[in-house]
């Protein structure tokens, strides 16, 4: 087996666990805590409770809400003034994705300085970044415990990756009982971001034996969960479950990067600005397609996680049954729409494509890909 290292924050997970914040913060050396968050969940009342427990534990606080579903260059910008202004010492991130990637893009660029744009890719920032603790209010991102920031360059109308172990949290607080205020809707497509990453790092060529346990665990929980969870949002043990999934496909992808299907979304987004999860709903089977001559094997044992197959059926047959059981998922949460009817049109395919060949995600993919390959995915996808 070759060398792999495998890099995980502090994890605190369980009801209630939203009220160890302000201590958890506290012995990271914190003073003064810059909030990053976004409306919804300022809504909703988680934020008014992280502060809480924050200025219960003694610290300073300053709330940064000012971003999008999919944050862009400029909200991060405004937010590293505002955090460069504040006297901050400490980032907290309460929210989705996009509050915990702009929460980590503010840090990168508070400490280490020039343009975001040249972080773009992998293993680009050399100085330490402030102290940080993420705590998600989705199940789906898994971006409290991964070295990604993923954040739309508004220029190139792309979403840009950035992956540097530097941009593992300190400590991910992870509290299934902020799942409860997300509507069914999101619920399906952050969940749907969460399968995603789970396939994604299990047939990955830098899957490890330890990414592997967290890839299909996550597969396995979202299977038996997320129709429930998206049914009835107030269904705790589905909920769990699905936060517990999350952050098991967040482990995994984290360490063993992703695939085709997010280096093709991250672009869908950056031209849309739909939905993540959506566009992986769209994308997702065709890639699996498109990748299962390159790794059987590991579509039968993804099947198996999923409850479609025995141990006596056929290689093929079986690991075909994976695309099968995506599919029914998808259909059963009301995600099983093409491209067309997010909004992409055929014209955008080619720059789409070539955008997507230099994506870092596409670097581990299983199975090599054109831009001929890329393009016809896409058709597929409409």
């Amino acid at each position: 087996m070759n060398i792999s290292k495998f890099v995980m924050p502090e994890i605190i997970f369980g009801l209630g666990s939203l009220s160890q914040i302000g201590d958890s913060t506290l012995r990271l050396g914190a003073s003064k805590v810059f909030v990053v968050s976004d409306e919804g969940v300022i809504n909703a009342g988680w934020v008014e409770k992280a502060l809480h427990y924050l200025k219960g534990a003694g610290l300073g606080t300053e709330v940064f809400y000012s971003l999008t579903t999919n944050p862009k260059d400029f909200e991060v910008e405004q937010g590293v003034q505002k955090y460069l202004e504040s006297g901050c010492d400490a980032i907290v991130a309460v929210g989705g994705g996009s509050p915990t990637d702009v929460a980590k893009a503010i840090a990168i660029l508070a400490t280490n300085g020039s343009r975001l744009q040249g972080y773009e890719g992998i293993n680009k920032i050399s100085h330490p970044l402030p102290p940080m603790v993420m705590v998600p209010s989705t199940a789906g991102a898994g971006s409290e415990v991964s070295q990604f920031a993923i954040i739309v360059d508004t220029q190139r109308k792309l979403k840009m990756s950035i992956i540097s172990k530097s941009l593992v949290p300190d400590i991910a607080i992870v509290d299934p009982e902020l799942l409860i205020t997300k509507d069914a809707k999101l619920a399906a497509a952050t969940g749907m971001d969460a399968l995603t990453h789970g396939i994604e790092s299990y047939v990955s060529l830098a899957a490890t034996p330890l990414t592997d346990i967290h890839a299909l665990n996550a597969i396995r929980l979202i299977s038996r969960n997320l129709r429930e969870a998206v049914q009835n949002r107030r269904d705790m043990v589905a909920n769990t479950n699905m936060a517990m999934a999350s952050l098991s496909a967040g482990i995994a992808f984290s360490n063993a990067i992703l695939g085709a299907t997010h280096a093709m979304t991250h672009q869908v987004d950056g031209l849309l600005d739909e939905h993540h999860g959506e566009a992986n709903a769209s994308i997702l089977p065709h890639v699996m397609e498109f990748n299962l001559p390159a790794c059987p094997e590991r579509f039968r044992e993804i099947a198996e996680a999923m409850g479609k197959v025995g141990k006596q059926m056929p290689l093929m047959e079986g690991a075909a049954l994976a695309i099968e059981a995506v599919r029914e998922i998808i259909a059963d949460i009301g995600l099983d729409k093409g491209l067309a009817e997010l909004g992409l049109e055929n014209q955008f395919i080619p720059t789409l494509s070539r955008n997507a060949l230099n994506d870092a995600c596409l670097i581990t993919n299983p199975r090599n890909a054109s831009i001929e390959d890329i393009e016809g995915i896409f058709r597929k996808a409409l």
